[in-house]
């Protein structure tokens, strides 16, 4: 068999199978097209900064005030609430449900005049740039798979992560840095945190070209990046095109995407070892910026100096910029955990805003915070006067967006007296992975891949646009 019919051969039954045409547009992102008719509109954000808060925040301490409940204290939540939810199998065996209202207090801010509570001193003074959306609601009621539904959009693990599907559909603006970045930073709180697992940013079924790429922090900010001892650039050089020559001509031989996916990672960590340098040297930036970001900005690796680097990111056009920060899970301790974790977040995300409005980026960049799930209105454990604990609620909880063409100042839906239902403008995390994707001018009814069989997508077959939460 000569290689010409081989390569016609492996050409018309991959198309067939729809990964030809998958190849052809993964060779235009990289000569920075996007894919086959994207975006599908013109877009509002250019660029996502997802602050993801592992665990999930308790929506009844931070946003979603319920004063009432303070008369109600210690008393069982009523089945005509609770409804038979399915609850964890950690509050399943207790032998009462008390209500449990925050001990923390809250005011109304800004011209919206948004409830925000004592914790959250620096988003108060940002509250005008928000889009509070107060019932996000989800099906899993474990971290697990909560985690894997909000970032994948699929309870079961092996999907693409959003960040995927973005690159996937956008491509690059910057071809010396990915077009998906992941940070991480450690809990705050004292309670043992949530792990955090890599398929979490994994290219799923996609071209591998579109994982999240993980910056760590410390001398090595990317793994294997660096040259071995004793090489030089110009034998890394002659090293990457004659590796290059040869995969192009299997890539000519087989037609495997992959391979042209081995060739543009090569190419991009000999970019990345002079534009990753240069993006984690802090030491220009003003002694104003580290005030404004907090005192551990200055420390690589912590959550403001992630914030930090993400403002860096955007200005770099970065198109999708993944920071999860951990241990918002306080089944125990609550009142002491919570103020931790807020103490360690609230002045860098409020500085995040504040810096990318400063900068002219918050216009069309699309800042997202959140975690997979919220907190129940019941305390998980004994209830004291200082003290509680509270399970899994993933029936209605708190997010916000900010910039990137989102109606500043607003806050969408309401939740019953004891912030357990949904009363009105339910937002499923498919609506709000719609809602992402439609600031950035895709359809997520056409951002589709076909695999195994079927054509794939972020928001599965559900999802719809939050038409209140676009300015």
């Amino acid at each position: 068999m000569s290689a010409l019919e081989c390569t016609r051969r492996h050409f018309f039954g991959r198309t067939a199978t729809g990964i030809g045409i998958a190849a052809l547009a993964s060779l235009l992102r990289q000569k920075g097209y996007a894919a086959e008719g994207l975006p599908h509109f013109a877009p509002t954000a250019k660029r996502v900064i997802f602050l993801h808060q592992s665990g999930g925040p308790s929506q009844l301490d931070l946003f979603d005030y319920k004063p009432e409940l303070v008369k109600r204290r210690g008393t069982e939540l009523p089945d005509s609430v609770r409804m038979g939810q399915r609850i964890t199998g950690m509050t399943s065996g207790q032998g009462t449900l008390p209500v449990a209202p925050s001990i923390f207090s809250f005011k109304q801010y800004g011209e919206s005049g948004a409830w925000v509570s004592e914790l959250l001193p620096h988003t108060a003074k940002v509250v005008d740039d928000l889009c509070i959306i107060r019932t996000v609601n989800t099906e899993a009621i474990n971290h697990d798979p909560a985690i894997t539904f909000i970032q994948t959009g699929s309870q079961q693990p092996g999907r693409p992560s959003m960040g995927s599907w973005v690159s996937y559909g956008l491509g690059s603006e910057n071809e010396n840095l990915p077009a998906f970045v992941v940070l991480l930073s450690q809990a705050h709180a004292i309670n043992t945190d949530q792990p955090l697992f890599s398929r979490l940013w994994s290219s799923g079924f996609l071209p591998s070209s579109h994982q999240g790429v993980r910056f760590r922090s410390g001398r090595d900010p990317v793994l294997y990046l660096e040259d071995a001892p004793g090489i030089s650039r110009e034998t890394r050089r002659r090293m990457l095109d004659t590796v290059a020559s040869l995969n192009r001509r299997h890539l000519d031989e087989y037609g495997d995407p992959e391979i042209q996916t081995r060739i543009r990672q090569a190419e991009m960590a000999y970019r990345m070892q002079t534009s990753v340098p240069e993006l984690m040297d802090l030491s220009k930036e003003p002694d104003s910026v580290f005030e404004m970001y907090g005192p551990e900005s200055r420390k690589p690796g912590t959550y403001a100096a992630n914030c930090l680097l993400a403002r860096r990111l955007a200005e770099r056009n970065v198109r999708f910029i993944q920071l999860y920060h951990r241990g918002w899970d306080q089944h125990f301790d609550l009142p002491r955990d919570l103020t931790l974790q807020c103490r360690g977040t609230d002045q860098p995300t409020a500085a995040l805003i504040t810096d990318l409005k400063q900068r002219g980026l918050l216009k069309d960049t699309l800042v997202v915070w959140g975690g997979e799930f919220g907190r129940t209105v019941y305390s998980q454990g004994k209830l004291s006067e200082a003290n509680y604990g509270r399970d899994h609620h993933g029936r209605c909880f708190t997010m916000w967006l900010a910039g990137g063409g989102v109606k500043a100042g607003t806050v969408i839906g309401e939740t019953d007296d004891y912030g357990y239902n949904i009363v009105s403008d339910p937002v499923h995390i498919h609506d709000l992975q719609a809602t992402i994707l439609h600031c950035l001018g895709i359809d997520h009814t056409k951002l589709t891949f076909f695999f195994q069989g079927r054509h794939f997508r972020l928001t599965d077959v559900a999802g719809n646009v939050v038409k209140k939460a676009l300015a």
